[in-house]
């Protein structure tokens, strides 16, 4: 299974991709390096990244053995886990050519979903919602009130997707790693992948890369009650149903690159609508 994935991945590369920038420090950002057991972890916001951070802290020894222990804002504290940018060219080609290097993946409609129900319709969102809610509501609602202006906290899912289409956003920088591509976090056409992970298949998947790592009696830890792939995949379900196909068709095209690589069909929405 895990080479028919990497096979996939490298016959769609080189089918949708031409000319390529020169990978920059700041590309590697998001891979991370765990040099005592010569692994490298490409994080992708919303696919389980802060438990595989979790993990990656009790391999290298910085963090208690028992991942479930360690509290998720130690997990993503800056600097806890080294990356890829930290190291010179070619401290990278020698980590990139010796090391194991995964990324894990989702659904790209079921991952947004997700970033808006964790980041802006969660009480705890409250920072997202000041960042980038009262942006959203300022340049996307007819006539905010003023509580939704100094707060953001009620974008409705409309709202935060006509914000991902609006050209204004892309012209303002990157996207918020929450909702960025994949494939422009982990540059998989660039950078050579052994394992793609999938949500659906988490723990199966996980107890694969650690196996491979040389540790399997870590456990990875279990999604809470409720968070797994079914009920992720009912609620994205749920919020997309009053999103109009012409919208979906937008947002697919935005990340077709993502449903090419990762999931080789257009999404389960619009499949049910054609």
């Amino acid at each position: 299974m895990h080479r028919q994935r990497r096979d996939w991945l490298r016959r769609t590369c080189s089918r949708h991709t031409r000319r390529q920038h020169l990978l920059q420090p700041e590309d590697l950002r998001h891979v991370l390096v765990d040099d005592a057991h010569g692994l490298l972890y490409c994080y992708v916001p919303k696919v389980a990244c802060t438990n595989w951070k979790r993990v990656l802290l009790a391999l290298s020894g910085r963090a208690p053995s028992d991942p479930r222990t360690i509290p998720a804002h130690e997990a993503h504290a800056p600097g806890r886990l080294p990356s890829l940018a930290d190291f010179s060219p070619a401290e990278v080609n020698r980590r990139l050519r010796a090391y194991l290097a995964f990324l894990f993946v989702r659904e790209p409609f079921e991952r947004l979903a997700s970033a808006y129900r964790n980041k802006l319709q969660r009480p705890w969102g409250a920072d997202f919602q000041r960042r980038f809610g009262t942006s959203i509501v300022r340049r996307l609602r007819p006539r905010p009130g003023p509580d939704a202006l100094t707060r953001g906290h009620d974008v409705r899912f409309a709202e935060f997707l006509a914000y991902l289409l609006d050209p204004r956003t892309r012209r303002d920088g990157p996207f918020n790693e929450h909702w960025e591509r994949t494939h422009a976090l982990c540059h998989p056409c660039r950078l050579r992948y052994d394992v793609v992970g999938k949500f659906e298949t988490l723990a199966e998947d996980a107890a694969f890369v650690l196996s491979l790592v040389g540790a399997p009696g870590l456990r990875f830890p279990e999604p809470p009650p409720g968070a797994g792939a079914a009920a992720a995949r009912d609620r994205a379900a749920r919020l997309f149903r009053d999103i109009s196909p012409f919208s979906q068709r937008l947002l697919f095209v935005l990340y077709k690159m993502d449903f090419l690589l990762f999931t080789s069909s257009a999404p389960s929405s619009l499949r049910r609508r054609s």
